[in-house]
């Protein structure tokens, strides 16, 4: 058997590419959208991908299930448990608790696991020429390394109301009488690493077992005593912030999203005619660079998303193709670089890329506004806002701001003032860049605090420990 985990640090995202080496056929398990990794996987491995399927409907990135059958010819089996609110609305077979999945030598069973959603399916694998007994199991967002997968996000993504409460006391049913019922042996991999907002305590190891998670997951006390109302308040107790563009990617991967087909490559745009269509705001600019870099200078109304490893949460954050119609200019070093940012772009469903440039030359520029933390008294600001998580806010904020996660704020702008200047902060400055940018672009006026809150913790304890007279 040929078990191979394809992970996305961006969104710590992982995917399955399992093979059968006696027949050469393979499946892939929680595709995303940009597929070459999986096509050249199986060309390595002298395979043809010939199924695909997804354990869930996922909220945090657009499957690429529909991707890679287009491109392949696959068959295409999804989830069809969950009731009727929760069926996937494009063509493809559809598996109920106990159905199986066979790819030469190797079974795939559905096991039907709802709580993080109703439609939830992991699935046991059993390599059939080692053993008839399953040895693995692909438990998408059901269990993970260390935590479990959060119940709320049909509350907090998909206009859900107190869903999270039968949700939790599904998983706690599952745990109960699918997870906890196999051998301790089962290798637990599941869908998602540390930094996924699917759940509050990922681990970041790839991979556990059943057995490891039943003596010490944090979840095992309340399994082993049978305390469902603690289990489901410690659950939905610190849940993280959920992005808002999560309630996008419900709609888009329940009703199918749309397929690409082979992207031709992107080409280089001449700087005279960008500057001509950022002045006709036919165009949305990128500027990939680093924070303080852009605060250097940066085009005019441009959103930055910094190029590096969250590239499509960033982009998610600022820009919302259901509403923002203009294709994007990207800058990049080169077609290489653009063609990797676009990737990552793809992966949240911002498909439409007009080019790229290789320089800021020629175009409109302008300097973002900064304050010093030692001047944020003086400025008498209509808000201070604060981009982090609320996690983060609890533990330590300046004294009156106002707490709005970055991944939320362009979907809350009632919760802003219509005027005057807001004075934006994250910890550090990145996070804050990318939002303040987003909401210049909208017509906020918009102060970025210089080093957000770390610089005003260490301004606000020089001053507890400087001398009086």
């Amino acid at each position: 058997m040929l078990f191979e985990r394809i992970y996305d640090e961006d969104l710590s995202q992982a995917s399955y590419l399992i093979g059968c080496q006696a027949t050469g056929e393979a499946i892939v398990v929680d595709a995303r959208r940009d597929i070459a990794v999986y096509q050249e996987l199986a060309a390595k491995n002298n395979m043809t991908i010939g199924t695909v399927t997804e354990t869930h409907i996922h909220a945090d990135y657009l499957s690429g299930t529909r991707e890679l059958a287009a491109a392949t010819d696959a068959t295409i089996y999804v989830s069809g448990a969950g009731g009727m609110d929760w069926q996937y609305g494009f063509e493809g077979e559809r598996l109920q608790d106990g159905d199986t999945i066979t790819i030469g030598n190797l079974t795939l069973q559905a096991v039907h696991t709802p709580g993080h959603t109703p439609e939830h399916l992991s699935f046991l694998v059993t390599d059939g020429a080692f053993s008839d007994q399953a040895g693995y199991l692909l438990s998408g967002d059901f269990v993970f390394s260390g935590d479990l997968g959060r119940p709320d996000l049909l509350d907090e993504a998909a206009g859900g109301v107190d869903t999270r409460f039968e949700g939790a006391k599904q998983l706690f049913r599952s745990l109960q009488e699918k997870f906890l019922t196999l051998p301790d042996y089962v290798q637990v991999h599941p869908a998602h690493g540390a930094g996924s907002a699917c759940g509050k305590a990922l681990g970041a190891i790839p991979s556990s077992t059943v057995g490891y998670e039943r003596l010490y997951s944090w979840w095992a006390p309340y399994l082993a005593s049978g305390d469902e109302q603690g289990f489901i308040d410690e659950l939905l107790d610190g849940q993280p912030d959920a992005h808002a563009y999560f309630g996008r990617m419900k709609r888009e991967n329940r009703d199918g999203p749309a397929v690409m087909g082979e992207r031709a490559p992107l080409q280089e745009l001449a700087p005279g005619q960008v500057a001509a269509d950022l002045a006709a705001d036919t165009v949305t600019f990128i500027d990939t660079r680093s924070a303080d870099q852009v605060h250097q200078g940066t085009v005019a109304r441009s959103l930055n998303i910094p190029a590096g490893g969250s590239v499509a949460t960033y982009g998610a954050w600022v820009v919302n193709p259901e509403q923002d119609r203009n294709p994007l200019v990207l800058l990049a070093a080169d077609q290489e670089q653009a063609h990797e940012l676009w990737d990552h772009l793809v992966r949240v469903g911002i498909d439409h890329v007009a080019g790229y440039v290789t320089s800021l030359d020629g175009l409109p520029l302008t300097t973002p506004a900064l304050i010093q933390p030692a001047e944020l008294s003086d400025l008498d600001p209509a808000m201070v806002l604060d981009v982090r998580n609320r996690t983060e806010y609890g533990n330590g904020h300046i004294p009156g701001a106002h707490q709005l996660n970055g991944g939320r704020l362009m979907w809350h702008l009632d919760e802003l003032p219509e005027q005057g200047t807001i004075v934006s902060y994250c910890q550090s400055g990145l996070r804050n860049s990318v939002a303040a940018s987003a909401l210049r672009r909208a017509g906020y006026d918009v102060v970025e605090l210089d080093g957000s809150y770390s610089a005003w913790t260490t301004w606000q304890q020089s001053r507890e420990s400087a001398p009086t007279s």
